[in-house]
């Protein structure tokens, strides 16, 4: 087996948030996951625990700079009451030129935790953090070895 090649090794400042065909620049970090639930299953003739998947909660947050509002007054709109909540996709990217290629993934029926109102700290950058959940992905785009 070879050695890793460093220069392989993807680098986060190419990460990118897109929505709507538009990307999001003020996000510096993002994160999603899909946590796989499952149920014990006993057995006789073995000390050993089986399990099933029962269950799957897709989970993330998006992290960055306040810059506007767009984006707190979509996730707001769930405030007025005859207003539906926000459903969207969203799309993450790494995209490190000295990689084997792009990664994108596609987060479905996404939706936002939180209306992030207000957050400052004299001195400092504002930011703001995102949390949300999805109900499925799709891998768009893979990275294979060359």
């Amino acid at each position: 087996m070879a050695p890793l090649d460093s220069t392989r090794v993807i680098s986060g400042h190419t990460g990118q948030v897109w929505k709507d065909g538009r990307w999001l620049t003020n996000f510096r970090q993002a994160e999603a996951s899909v946590e796989i639930t499952k149920e014990d299953v006993p057995r006789s003739g073995t000390r050993w625990m089986g399990k099933k998947v029962v269950g799957l909660a897709g989970t993330g947050t998006l992290n960055g700079y306040k810059v506007t509002t767009a984006l707190l007054e979509e996730i707001g709109q769930v405030a007025d009451d005859r207003n539906p909540s926000l459903v969207t996709e969203l799309i993450l990217k790494l995209d490190d030129p000295d990689s084997f290629g792009a990664y994108r993934v596609r987060l479905k029926r996404v939706q936002f935790d939180t209306i992030p109102l207000m957050n400052f700290e004299a001195g400092s950058l504002v930011e703001e953090e995102l949390p949300f959940t999805f109900e499925g992905y799709e891998i768009l785009d893979r990275i294979a070895e060359q």
